[in-house]
Formats: C-alpha cells, sequence, structure tokens
C-alpha cells in the first residue's frame, strides 16, 4: 500500500486503513492507498504552517525555478503518467496523454513563469498596493482529470508563496502519487506540499474546518461544493469553487450545421462525457432540428467504445460502477419524461467494465432532468428553439453556467449571441480550449477562477501601504 506525504516524507496513515483503486475497464484491483484520518490532516496542515514562512519569502526565482524543473520531468514522464492515468480512470491512451497529461505540464510551466513575471506591487496615489500569498491552501480534487485538476490548484498555490495540503480523490488517486514523487525530486522544501488521500467526508471535511487553513480550492458537484463552503464559513477562509455543469452548445440557422453537430457531439462525449464543461445540450433551430439529430446519431455511432490502451478507442469506461450506475439511471429517467433515445442506451457495449454507449435523446424539453441535471456520461440532449431569445433563455435556463458555445455564420455574429449568455466559458464557432485563458462559472457552477493570471490571484492577499 502506498502512503502518505507530509513534511516531505513518506509517512503511514494513523487509521491503518486502505482504499482499493479499481481500474475501471477490467473492475480488478491495481492499487491501495490510504484512507487518511483526521489527525493525518493535522499534521499536514501543521508542516505546511511551519514552512509557509520560509516559502512565502523565498526569491520568486526560486519558486519558478522549483516549478519549472517540476514541468519539465512531468514531460520527461508523460508517457508512463498516460499509462496510470488510462489505467486508474479509463481515459483512452491518446487522450490521456495529449489532455490528462502533457497539457497539465504546460500549465504547471506556465506558472513556473507567472511566478517571476506577474506583478505583486503596484502605485494608486499616495498607496503602495501588495499582493501577498494566501497562507496554507488546502485543495480537493476530482477524479475525471485526476492531475489537470492538481495542477490547476496546486501550481498557482506554490508559485504566489502559498503552501498546500492535497487530497486528491480517492477512486483515480495515482497521478496524484506520481506528481508528489516529481515534488520530491526537485527538491521542494518540506512541508511545502504535503498529500493526505482519502474519503471526503473524513480527509475533506477535515480540511475544510481546519482552523489553520486560509483557503480551501475544490473542484466537485454542486453538493459537495456547498458542504465544503459550509464547514469553511466557520473560520471565514477564503473560498474558490469549481462546480458542476451543464452547457449548452447554441448553434443559430446560419452556421455550418455538419460542422457545428460534429464537433458538439465530439465535445459532448471527451472524457467518457466526464467533462464538467462538455457541451451535453444540443440547442438548434427548429427548422433544422430532424437534420441536426440525423447527424448527431450518425456522429455517435462513429465513437467506438472499449479498451483505454486500444488506440482506435474513442470513449473508454466511466471512472466506476458508481459512476455507471448513475448515468444508467438518467438515461431511464429520460425514456420516463417522454425523451426519444434515439441512439445508445443501457445496454453494456462489454460484459467487463464500466461501460455506456455514446447516447442521443432527442424530442427533450426544457426542464426535463436530463435537461437540467449533469449526468456525467455520454449522454447528448437535443432541444430544439424557434428564435433566438428563446435559445438565450433555455441555455440560460439551468442552475449552472460554466461553459458553452455558439455557432453562427461569422464570428461578430456568435460573439453578439455568446456575450448574452450567463456562463463563464464560451467556444465560438469551436475556438479552441486555451489553457492560460481563466476558467470558472457563474451561478452554481462556482466561485473563482483557475489557470492563467486570473488563477493566480486567487492565492494573493491585496494589501495597501499608504505612503
Amino acid at each position: 500500500m502506498r502512503q502518505l506525504y507530509i513534511d516531505g516524507a513518506w509517512t503511514a496513515s494513523v487509521s491503518g486503513e486502505a482504499i482499493e483503486v479499481v481500474n475501471p475497464a477490467t473492475e480488478e484491483i491495481v492499487d491501495r492507498v490510504p484512507a487518511g484520518a483526521a489527525d493525518d490532516v493535522e499534521a499536514a496542515v501543521r508542516a505546511a504552517r511551519d514552512a509557509f514562512p520560509s516559502w512565502s519569502a523565498a526569491a520568486a526565482t526560486e519558486r519558478g525555478k522549483l516549478l519549472a524543473a517540476a514541468a519539465e520531468l512531468l514531460t520527461e514522464r508523460a508517457e508512463d503518467v498516460a499509462r496510470t492515468i488510462a489505467t486508474d480512470m479509463g481515459s483512452p491512451i491518446g487522450f490521456a496523454l495529449k489532455v490528462q497529461t502533457l497539457m497539465p505540464a504546460s500549465v504547471l510551466a506556465n506558472y513556473a513563469r507567472l511566478a517571476v513575471t506577474h506583478p505583486r506591487e503596484s502605485r494608486v496615489g499616495n498607496s503602495l498596493v501588495v499582493k501577498e500569498p494566501v497562507g496554507v491552501v488546502a485543495a480537493i480534487t476530482p477524479w475525471n482529470y485526476p492531475l489537470h485538476q492538481i495542477i490547476c490548484k496546486v501550481a498557482p498555490a506554490l508559485a504566489a508563496g502559498c503552501t498546500v495540503v492535497l487530497k486528491p480523490t480517492e477512486v483515480a488517486p495515482l497521478a496524484a502519487y506520481a506528481l508528489t514523487e516529481i515534488f520530491h525530486e526537485v527538491g521542494l522544501p518540506p512541508g511545502v506540499f504535503n498529500l493526505v488521500s482519502g474519503r471526503g467526508p473524513v480527509v475533506g471535511e477535515a480540511m475544510a474546518a481546519h482552523p489553520g487553513v486560509d483557503m480551501i480550492s475544490f473542484t466537485g458537484s454542486t453538493a459537495a461544493g456547498r458542504r465544503v463552503a459550509t464547514l469553511a464559513a466557520e473560520s471565514v477562509k477564503r473560498v474558490a469553487l469549481e462546480l458542476g455543469g451543464k452547457s449548452a452548445n447554441v448553434i443559430l440557422p446560419d452556421a455550418d450545421l455538419g460542422t457545428a453537430v460534429k464537433v458538439g457531439v465530439a465535445n459532448c462525449y471527451v472524457n467518457a462525457g466526464q467533462t464538467c464543461s462538455a457541451w451535453t445540450r444540443m440547442i438548434v433551430h427548429r427548422d433544422q432540428y430532424d437534420e441536426a439529430v440525423r447527424l448527431a446519431v450518425e456522429a455517435a455511432s462513429r465513437y467506438k467504445v472499449g479498451d483505454p490502451f486500444d488506440e482506435s478507442t474513442r470513449i473508454g469506461p466511466l471512472v466506476s460502477e458508481v459512476q455507471r450506475d448513475r448515468v444508467v439511471r438518467y438515461i431511464n429517467r429520460g425514456q420516463e419524461e417522454g425523451a426519444r433515445l434515439v441512439a445508445g442506451g443501457t445496454e453494456r457495449p462489454h460484459p467487463r467494465g464500466f461501460y455506456v454507449e455514446p447516447t442521443v435523446f432527442a424530442g427533450v424539453e426544457p426542464g426535463m432532468t436530463i435537461e437540467q441535471e449533469e449526468i456525467f456520461g455520454p449522454v447528448l440532449s437535443i432541444i430544439p428553439y424557434t428564435s433566438e431569445d428563446q435559445a438565450v433563455r433555455i441555455a440560460d435556463g439551468t442552475p449552472y453556467g460554466l461553459a458553452g458555445a455558439v455557432w453562427a455564420a461569422t464570428q461578430e455574429r456568435a460573439v453578439e449571441v455568446a456575450r448574452r449568455l450567463r456562463t463563464g466559458q464560451v467556444a465560438i464557432n469551436g475556438g479552441a480550449f486555451n489553457p492560460q485563458a481563466p476558467f470558472g462559472g457563474y451561478k452554481q457552477s462556482g466561485i473563482g477562477r483557475e489557470l492563467g493570471e486570473q488563477g493566480l490571484e486567487e492565492y494573493l492577499e491585496t494589501k495597501s501601504l499608504q505612503l
């Protein structure tokens, strides 16, 4: 069994208990990690507090140098880390390499640069305004992007001069261990980064409630985010939340329908639909609706479901049996409420593994459960509209506001509609995801931003010196 990483050393959990890590493609146990306890959190927070004065006072160039070395080592080990991610959470190997590993490595390298270049002082009249690190940061990360989500929090926190206690997901925790080994090898000082694996109700809640933690950054479900915020409020610590999404892909009548549908289906199914920003609702003008449904079904038929290590696989397994059962319940609910299942469904495509076929629903109306709630699986809902105003109302008609897309004949027209959407990020005519641009949501999709300079600012306090 693996160990916790506290104060620069690998150490056993006081609980003595283990959590099994399961390969979702084979249903076999591939590893075990500690089920950490509140006492482990106490030790990790104490180590982080002790390390904070020296780390926050270190030269920015020194912090940047260490983060750059970690980014370089992660890049060198990218193929091994990608295989780890494909094994413990099921991403197809090509996606696990390019998106799950190399993109986080580039984000880490960017924060190595920002550690040095991001301005920390400015003058306003007779005041010197300075930015200082928040302090000890607790980070709680999910299983769908098990390395990327860690780096989105840990890299800017360390670059800012904060110290960190990380609780990675217990469902797919192995990439967190690979990153921890890298931090240890490059010489990150003891206590600056600590890892306590375990379950949310034990380790996560102890972190959120701990008075020695100055900030908590959480990515996960909206329900769990509410719990984190409630616990954090007792000590009035800073909270950053990246929560759920039910993102809309708005296709205007003058858009290239074939391209918009093809790219929209791809975005919905990426990472087996286990992406908080996935465009799970396709909103199409009623005059083009039947053709859009036909194109979506045709596109879905080209998605091979299978072994993550088979390079022809486009959809791997869902991360766990619990997640597969959740998605199946939503597919059944969609049919019960009157939506038409036109592709996929609940039949198992393989005898072993937590697989779900790429699924498409037509006849979806605003307010249906599958149109309102985050499913987190390869399930697309196609919704008709008759006017632009109605399309915007449907797009904004959920509790979420994380991402989305708009397609039109011109960029200017798409931007005009995108500006009307209450969501944190909008792709214009298929614009590529930019890991240096801020990412985060409106409404119940969260508080704060990750990535880029705005992501670094989350971990800085502001002080005014009146001269």
